[in-house]
């Protein structure tokens, strides 16, 4: 077996064909794996049909940005190692209405900065809210940034990674559970809407929103009344808001 070789600055960075192989083998999650444009050979191929089979994200970048992660030969790879274990909604879900619970999911529709998940993960904790699912690629990685910024709460909520929201989405809804947007494209207010049901929100990135399929696939939209000249609210903000309205709903108005 060869040595899984990370590097001293970073605790979250395998690099080097082989070991990277053998971090995937071994179960480790892997948020991203950056692989050096024009990498060829046989023992690449076997690495990157492992990638492939595991759908793990990966970019491929010039050297120059891997020489910037560690000052070991890597190869040409570089993986991301995650902090977090993810849990899958598939799963979850039924388990929620086993236990006699009224599921509260979060939906993040590429959220990019790690202050902002880490905030979220937060205020979704405190809120009660039963997990929190990704998409596979676009996102930001959860690191020890991140871990950091949620008070511990990302290692408190399940979280999930799936790489088609749409299909997400639909099962949430064949579950019985209400999903709602969060965009100031809707026409009501978030305090209009019966949270008190089975729920799951969604909100979008910072800089567009929620994409457009995952609109048309809502039962609902809700908007957040906004009396200043500043046209958007931070998007960790905007998510506390809307889950105390839930929590107020369900916890308060009995």
């Amino acid at each position: 077996m060869h040595a899984i070789y990370q590097d001293m600055t970073d605790n979250n960075i395998i690099y080097g064909i082989r070991p990277v192989m053998e971090a995937i083998e071994s179960g480790k999650t892997i948020d991203k794996v950056l692989i050096q444009k024009g990498l060829k050979g046989d023992l690449f191929r076997e690495l990157f049909f492992n990638i492939r089979q595991h759908k793990i994200p990966f970019q491929y970048v010039p050297a120059e940005r891997l020489n910037k992660f560690t000052r070991g030969n890597h190869q040409g790879i570089i993986a991301f190692i995650s902090s977090i274990e993810y849990d899958d909604i598939y799963n979850i879900v039924p388990g929620l209405y086993e236990q006699g619970k009224t599921p509260l999911i979060l939906i993040l529709d590429k959220i990019t900065d790690v202050r902002n998940i880490g905030a979220i993960a937060r205020s979704a904790e405190c809120a009660g809210v039963d997990a929190i699912v990704l998409p596979l690629k676009g996102g930001a990685q959860l690191n020890e940034d991140a871990v950091k910024s949620s008070a511990g709460a990302l290692h408190k909520i399940p979280i999930c990674r799936h790489s088609n929201l749409v299909e997400v989405i639909q099962f949430l809804k064949n579950s019985g559970i209400q999903v709602v947007g969060v965009t100031e494209k809707a026409e009501h207010y978030h305090f209009e809407n019966d949270f008190t049901q089975p729920l799951c929100l969604i909100m979008g990135n910072e800089y567009e929103g929620i994409a457009r399929e995952y609109l048309q696939e809502c039962n609902d939209a809700v908007k957040i009344p906004m009396v200043g000249t500043i046209a958007s609210l931070n998007v960790s903000v905007a998510t506390g808001i809307v889950l105390f309205e839930v929590v107020k709903q369900r916890h308060f108005h009995k």
